[in-house]
């Protein structure tokens, strides 16, 4: 399951240690062929084989093992930028039912886009050789950037926060599909005035989503109004703050497409706070579909993405590439679906068109 290596010769660095990606280089081949051959797997040419082994031999190598001598257990790394979440939850469920079927450990981290816990992070993986590392929505600087690549550990991003710098394979969802579904269904209810709390800006799937939503207002025929569009974080207070901002407008929007379920809900207290009912007053679009959305009050209509499955892909995709194997593709997309339920309705309540 390793994909490094310790040197007990000359030539290495940091230490002694010569890298996976150290290796591919001065063999003329790439790290996963490195890693099918560190590995002892099959597919892979003689001559190739023959000149990684010659490698390996000439400077003294041996696979990491344990404090005991034995092979080491295999360990994955799980880090997010914040856990207190369920969105977290859901991605650490579909990463751990992979691992536990494997055999595999999670090291779960979270690393709050601060320079200091991200190189805690880094010293702590250089001590506990990871086989894989999952990236969620997390920012890390371009050193550690360089540094997981000089250790050649395999690296799958969940929701990168912009273009990986990383060459790193990513998993996410269809956001922008989903932020269209959400809008052509407040739409189709009758809806022209749409108030949109956006996520962060620095997330790929935040700005998917947004373009989402304003693509199929174009596709009504409905104008982009800059102040129906309002910021937040993902997380309950600025849903709450976003939906007070819509609603102290001259003429106030007759839906909300929150661009998280969290906001969402934040956005429905303040509705609540003012005497206002959802959907009879206002319709309320959340997105995640977490597991409690059912239970809400009303519950909540949302874009369902498969936060667990996307856990389970990324842990099947570093794995694999621990194994030597290549990702099937450099961009993964699981479907998203909209939910209807109690939450939206047309303006005034009324029967929906054609209902």
């Amino acid at each position: 399951m390793t994909s490094d290596i310790d040197a007990t010769g000359t030539g290495g660095r940091d230490g002694g240690r010569v890298t996976i990606t150290a290796i591919a280089r001065e063999a003329g081949v790439s790290v996963p062929t490195v890693s099918r051959v560190v590995n002892g797997r099959s597919d892979v040419a003689p001559q190739t084989r023959a000149r990684v082994e010659e490698l390996l031999r000439r400077h003294g190598y041996r696979r990491r093992t344990g404090s005991g001598g034995g092979d080491r257990a295999a360990l994955l790394d799980l880090v997010f930028n914040d856990l207190d979440s369920p969105w977290a939850v859901e991605i650490i469920r579909g990463v751990e039912e992979v691992a536990h079927e494997g055999g595999v450990g999670v090291v779960v981290s979270a690393i709050h886009d601060r320079a200091g816990p991200a190189r805690q992070w880094m010293r702590n993986l250089r001590a506990r050789t990871s086989d894989g590392v999952i990236l969620v929505t997390s920012v890390l600087e371009p050193l550690l950037h360089d540094e997981l690549h000089r250790l050649g550990v395999p690296i799958v991003a969940v929701d990168p926060a912009g273009s990986p710098a990383l060459d790193a394979p990513t998993i996410g969802a269809t956001n922008w599909a989903g932020g269209l579904a959400a809008t052509e269904h407040l739409l189709h209810q009758g809806h022209r005035r749409i108030g949109f709390i956006a996520g962060p800006p620095r997330l790929l799937c935040s700005r998917a989503r947004m373009d989402g939503h304003r693509a199929a207002l174009a596709a009504a025929g409905v104008p982009v109004s800059e102040e129906l569009t309002v910021p937040g974080d993902f997380y309950h207070a600025s849903g709450f703050s976003g939906c007070n901002r819509l609603l102290e407008l001259a003429e106030r929007p007759t839906a909300v497409f929150a661009s998280s379920d969290q906001m969402a809900l934040g956005a429905i207290e303040a509705l609540r706070q003012r005497g206002l009912r959802v959907p009879q007053d206002m319709s309320v679009v959340g997105f995640d579909d977490l597991p409690e959305m059912r239970w809400a009050s009303p519950p909540l209509t949302t874009v369902r993405q498969p936060l667990a499955e996307m856990g389970k892909m990324a842990a099947r995709t570093v794995l694999g590439q621990a194994r030597g194997e290549a990702p099937d593709s450099p961009r993964l997309e699981l479907a998203t679906e909209l939910v209807i339920r109690a939450s939206t309705a047309p303006p005034g309540g009324s029967t929906p068109p054609g209902a």
